[in-house]
């Protein structure tokens, strides 16, 4: 016998003794064993422990039962399937005994055991077997009306089951249903209440044809407005409508035309609850069919105003009245008053609160009617900002933070557009409203009550963040409110910290003028805080007090308020908190950032304290858990344009921070790096040599590719140094210039550090005298791509991208030196024509002198024309490029000379034309758009004549160069487009549209608002007849969309019904193609239908809120079937779909699980090649996606549908590990967003 059976053999024995100490003692010994996870019971010990538990159910101690109730939660995880099933038919059986205890101990064990079984989503059978034994006893125990606290037991026992386990009862639901819906009309109050809630899980898991029938009746049960009925029965039916709808509204869709005037009729009737209920119910309509409640929402409006002001009960003028003589007295005499009217039997409030919510969802489900919103809600939430039932207020701020939040401009938006945008026009309106809300608020932020406080203070932050700015004017109200707060020492804590955090807030919103004539009053509470006992109010007035500096007193614009009276007072509170070492980590670090804005802003005014001030952060630098905030706080001080004297603490300073390059913690490398830089800047020659060799020593490590942020500030801080103090970095150019090159010749080196090497090597140049000459510079640059040649190129290659950094560098250096240059540029011109040069040679060299050449004399130019020429019929790909890129830069220095050239030469030499098109186009990249104005027409009309040509790549060059060409004089060029699109062949057509396609960047142009007034007449290419004119302007679309929505979100209601209409399969573009004896389909239709999913793709992702994702979603369920990478790009957009908007999603699930069920399941020919394979796997992966996507939504898992589909993914093997591999990566950063730029 095992030790673990000996032992709970033992225990059973003591739980018959006849003390009860015992038994307690030894059931809890027993549920601590069955906790451990090693625990294996044997089939006797199973049986004997579980008929021990079930005797102590009925023990005659209750605490011994109460522990062995508790006992059967980890019993059941450890015994097998047919003891769990014993145990549960004696809990049934208990909970129909005569004995009031033993029926609730019953109850209680059936939720544990229950709450303890494993859902049915882990494929496990238990739960279905355990729900299926205990459904038939509860519905007979709810179906005999003898004892009510049977009933009652059975109905919580039932719709506890139904929220966790509703799928794997599916048998048992319409028996369920015939066995609940009596129960609605049951005399006691309580046994309906429990039916409503079992009812709305049951809702949620059924059928389509039982929720049908459970609609059904409802609706037939609910009588005409005229007919009789008893509130009662009308009050449980409408409860029950709520609560369907809260849990399954999503399949109510079909009934609201119906229900909803029925509702809207009781809300009529003087029944305070029923009231509630109705409104509840309208909440939970709103919320899951935003789009059926569509022609109701007028209604419903008008009830919700008229209810959020329901108070029979309360007189609120008297209150304006005692606004006039408000003295102490009158406080009295308004608290006796307000207690007559509390009565008990006040309900109103509950009226009130539901209404308040229903305004709520009603604005959060239709953001398309905010500026009807704006109008009617925002002014009747804000005159009941007076409300007296602080539940209800929190609902009627809660309502208007969600109006703030809908009308916050979307991302991307430009406020510098020429006509106003609906976005404008609200943000106009909630401006208008600004000085309502202040004065509905002036009361309530000296409230009694902390709740309406911190309602206050979460309205006025979002309503800062939507409309910076436009708190200024009213700040005398909001500093003596903000202060009232941060001054109460009577409440909690919490209420002081929202004070300061919002106070935080505004400091960043509002324009610090608007504090100054306040900072009297409002320094001294805030010093307070600083020096309050609690760590987390310390830490917040901290924050705010850095953020007081840094907005009053900004090192950008010169002062405009003395901080003379307050900076002694500042300095004394903060270093207080930085001398004290017995703090709490956060209030330390803040300390300490705070002390560096304060030194860096205003250390000109510190006088003596300035030095014990270093010295103490000196000190907080040599502490590991302080030395992050240090660094910073040093930084800060180093940077500050004051030139403070920093000379006491630089010599024990820079061997600390020496020392910190050698750690492991990234951030503060990064944090050092940027502080020695500064450091380098402000102090240059001031820092001791010796300390500075010490830093130096460790760099050249830091100089590699593993991390290249940390590469680049250490290269920009070597620059820093070799100006500052160039003696001392001579001794350490060597190694550093070695892992320089070494970094230079990475593939993935960013353009940051790129530049930041360019700039150490021109400061390497540019000191008197130089740390490194110019020639051996040079000659250690170009060594890597001369050796390679001289080897025969036998070793491995470099990476493209190294010519390109070497070539940058190499004309960084000719540009620090121009003296050299143009010896430079004859030498790479003589190794670029020389026959003996190898591949690698001639590009470095043309690469080179595409930047040097621009500044080499004019007698190297003429020569290199001819080298240009030449090596544009050169063998290697690679050597034509460069030549060509080359041709272009160094063209575009001297355009008198090289553009005429060009151009003849595009006219002259056809078989060269697509690489003499690169070159123009880099030329008209590179030069001056006021040097080009001349050319423009003759460049145009050369464009214009090359639109037509066969070639695709040549097209699309030219589409770039007019593009490009077009930012040249864009009033001038742009409407010309329209004559082009009108009258020129389909090539041209698409050219000029691809065209467009390149004025649109994502940052902020000049043209922008030009590009806007013709888009409209752009996107009409849409119905263009041909097919390639159709997608370049889905391309040019996107790239709108992607880059700059706001140039074409005004536009969307023309566009969609376009873009859709590309997202059908168009039976006449598809075509058989015979291939030998196979005949093989193609569909010429398939990449504009692509183009058209992409749209739709980025459109998701800027452009929510001008959708109509219901017709969205039509187009998506359509493309669930089409061909393999529209399928790929639907299954990404579903699964996004059901992240941003499950709503919709939700109300169509049962359709959309068919297409990807199919997916999942399909299956290869056998036979098919590798790639058929890998393309299928790839698909289902994506579908599976979806799917965990779709089941992340709460409501999806209680579908029928999908809980079919989710037991065949668990008892197909091949699906589970598929499913399971999902949802790891999924817990992994995610990938689901997807650029289709």
């Amino acid at each position: 016998m095992s030790t673990a059976a000996f032992h709970i053999s033992s225990l059973l024995e003591k739980m018959t003794s006849s003390d009860k100490d015992f038994r307690f003692m030894a059931t809890s010994d027993l549920m601590s064993e069955l906790q451990k996870d090693s625990i294996q019971l044997d089939e006797d010990s199973e049986r004997k422990v579980v008929k021990m538990m079930l005797r102590l159910l009925e023990d005659k101690n209750g605490e011994v039962q109460n522990l062995a109730v508790k006992c059967l939660g980890p019993l059941v995880g450890k015994v097998k399937e047919y003891q769990v099933e014993t145990i549960v038919d004696a809990l049934c059986a208990n909970l129909r005994s005569d004995k009031e205890q033993l029926r609730d101990i019953a109850g209680i064990g059936l939720k544990t055991v229950l709450s303890e079984l494993p859902p049915a989503a882990t494929g496990s059978g238990l739960a279905t077997n355990v729900c299926r034994k205990i459904t038939g006893q509860l519905t007979s125990a709810i179906a005999q009306q003898e004892d009510v606290a049977v009933q009652l037991e059975a109905l919580d026992i039932l719709s506890d089951m139904l929220s966790r386990l509703g799928a794997p009862l599916g048998t048992f639901h319409a028996s369920l249903l015939h066995c609940l819906l009596p129960q609605l009309s049951s005399p006691r109050l309580a046994v309906r209440k429990r039916a409503v809630v079992a009812l709305g899980h049951l809702a949620a898991a059924c059928s389509t044809d039982l929720f049908v029938e459970l609609a059904d009746h409802l609706l037939d049960r609910l009588p005409g407005p005229r007919a009789p009925a008893s509130p009662a029965a009308i009050r449980t039916l409408i409860q029950c409508l709520g609560s369907v709808g809260r849990q399954a509204g999503h399949r109510l869709g079909a009934h609201l035309d119906r229900l909803v005037p029925l509702v809207e009729e009781f809300c009529n009737l003087d029944d305070d609850e029923l009231r509630e209920s109705c409104l509840q119910a309208f909440e939970a309509f709103l919320r899951k069919c935003p789009k059926e409640m569509g022609p109701h929402v007028a209604n419903v409006t008008s009830l919700c105003l008229q209810y959020l002001k329901y108070d029979p009960n309360y007189n609120y003028n008297s209150d304006e009245d005692e606004e006039q003589m408000e003295t102490e007295d009158s406080e009295f005499s308004e608290q006796e008053s307000e207690d007559e009217y509390s009565d008990d039997d006040d309900m109103s409030w509950k009226v009130r609160r539901a209404a308040a919510k229903c305004i709520a969802s009603l604005i959060g489900s239709r953001p398309d009617l905010l500026p009807d919103f704006l109008c009617t809600l925002a002014p009747a939430l804000i005159r009941r900002f007076k409300e007296r039932e602080e539940n209800v207020k929190a609902d009627v701020f809660g309502a208007y933070i969600v109006l703030l939040r809908q009308t916050r401009p979307p991302k991307g938006w430009l406020q510098a557009v020429e006509e106003p945008t609906q976005t404008g026009s609200n943000l106009h309106m909630l401006r208008g409203q600004v000085p309502l809300v202040i004065k509905a608020l002036q009361r309530q932020l000296k409230d009694r009550s902390i709740k309406a406080r911190q309602g206050c203070f979460s309205l006025l932050t979002e309503l800062a963040g939507v409309l910076p700015g436009s708190l200024a004017e009213h700040m005398p109200v909001l500093v003596s409110g903000t202060i009232f707060s941060i001054a109460d020492r009577s409440s909690a804590s919490t209420i002081r910290m929202d004070a300061l955090a919002f106070l935080q807030g505004l400091l960043g919103t509002e324009p610090a003028e608007a504090f100054h004539p306040h900072l009297p009053t409002l320094l001294p509470p805030v010093m307070a805080c600083v020096a309050d006992p609690f760590y987390k109010i310390a830490a917040e007035a901290l924050l705010v007090l850095q953020e007081l500096v840094r907005t009053l007193w900004p090192l950008d614009k010169p002062r405009m308020l003395d901080p003379e009276p307050y900076v002694g007072e500042m300095s004394a509170a903060t270093l207080a908190r930085l001398r004290a070492t017995d703090l709490d980590q956060e209030v330390k670090e803040r300390a300490i950032s705070c002390m560096g804005h304060l030194v860096g802003h205003l250390g000109d005014r510190l006088g003596d304290d300035l030095e014990p001030t270093l010295l103490l952060l000196l000190d907080r630098l040599r502490n590991e858990i302080t030395r992050l905030p240090a660094v910073k706080a040093l930084t800060l001080v180093a940077v500050s344009p004051l030139r403070l004297d920093m000379q006491p603490i630089l010599a024990e300073a820079l061997p600390i921070l020496a020392s910190f390059l050698r750690k492991n913690q990234r951030a503060l490398r990064l944090a050092t790096l940027a502080a020695l830089d500064a450091l380098a800047q402000s102090q240059g020659l001031h820092l001791p040599p010796p300390a500075v060799r010490a830093v130096l020593a460790e760099v050249p490590a830091l100089v590699s590719e593993s991390d290249m942020h940390v590469a680049q500030l250490a290269v920009d801080f070597l620059a820093t140094v070799t100006q500052a103090q160039p003696a001392s970095l001579a001794e350490v150019s060597g190694p550093v210039l070695s892992e320089l090159l070494r970094l230079l010749r990475s593939p993935l080196l960013p353009a940051g550090v790129l530049a930041a090497a360019e700039g150490f090597l021109q400061a390497l140049v540019g000191t008197r005298p130089p740390c490194v000459e110019y020639a051996e510079l040079i000659n250690l640059l170009t060594a890597p791509v001369y050796d390679q040649a001289a080897d025969g190129g036998g070793g491995p290659g470099l990476a493209k991208q190294a010519f390109h950094s070497l070539a940058r560098c190499v004309a960084a250096l000719s540009a620090a030196c121009p003296q050299e240059a143009a010896g430079t540029a004859s030498r790479l011109v003589c190794d670029a024509r020389s026959p003996h040069s190898s591949t690698g040679v001639k590009v470095l060299a043309f690469l080179s002198l595409a930047e040097v050449g621009q500044v080499a004399g004019p007698g190297p130019q003429r020569e290199l024309k001819a080298v240009l020429l030449d090596a544009l019929g050169s063998p290697s790909e690679d050597v034509r490029a460069a030549a060509s890129y080359a041709l272009g830069r160094v063209g575009a220095g001297n355009l008198p000379d090289f553009l005429p050239f060009l151009l003849a030469q595009i006219e002259a030499e056809p078989r060269r034309q697509y690489l003499l098109l690169h070159s123009l186009r880099e030329a008209l990249g590179a030069a001056q758009p006021d040097s080009l104005k001349p050319y423009a027409e003759d460049i145009w009309a050369l464009l214009f004549q090359r639109c037509e040509g066969a070639e695709e790549g040549t097209r699309g060059v030219v589409a770039e160069c007019i593009g490009k060409l077009v930012l040249v004089n864009p009033p001038f060029l742009l409407p010309r487009f329209r004559k082009q699109l009108a009258a020129g062949q389909p090539h041209t057509r698409s050219t000029v549209i691809t065209a467009v396609k390149f004025l649109i960047s994502d940052q902020p142009h000049p043209i922008d608002p030009l590009l806007k007034s013709f888009i409209g007449e752009f996107m009409e290419s849409l119905q263009d007849p041909d097919l390639n004119v159709r997608r370049a302007t889905l391309a040019f679309f996107n790239s709108a969309v992607h880059n700059k929505p706001s140039l074409v979100r005004d536009l969307l209601d023309d566009i969609l019904p376009l873009l859709y209409q590309e997202t059908k399969i168009r039976r006449d573009l598809i075509r058989e193609v015979e291939m030998g004896p196979f005949k093989h389909t193609v569909d010429d239709g398939l990449d504009v239908r692509k183009a058209a999913f992409e749209c739709m793709y980025s459109l998701l992702e800027s452009c929510l809120g001008q959708l109509d994702i219901c017709e969205f979603l039509n187009h998506v369920e359509d493309g669930l079937k089409d061909h393999y990478d529209i399928r790929m790009l639907t299954f990404i957009m579903l699964a996004r779909l059901a992240a941003l908007c499950p709503v919709p999603v939700l109300q169509r699930v049962d359709r959309l699980i068919e297409p990807l069920r199919a997916t999942c399941t399909a299956k290869v020919k056998a036979g098919s090649v590798k790639q058929e394979f890998e393309k299928q796997d790839e698909l289902k992966r994506s579908a599976m996606r979806a799917v965990a996507a779709l089941l992340a939504i709460p409501e999806v898992g209680k579908s029928p549908i999908m809980a079919d589909f989710s037991a065949q993914i668990r008892t197909n093997p091949e699906l589970t590990t598929l499913f399971e591999s999902i949802q790891d990566s999924a817990s992994a950063p995610s990938t689901d967003s997807m650029e289709l730029s």
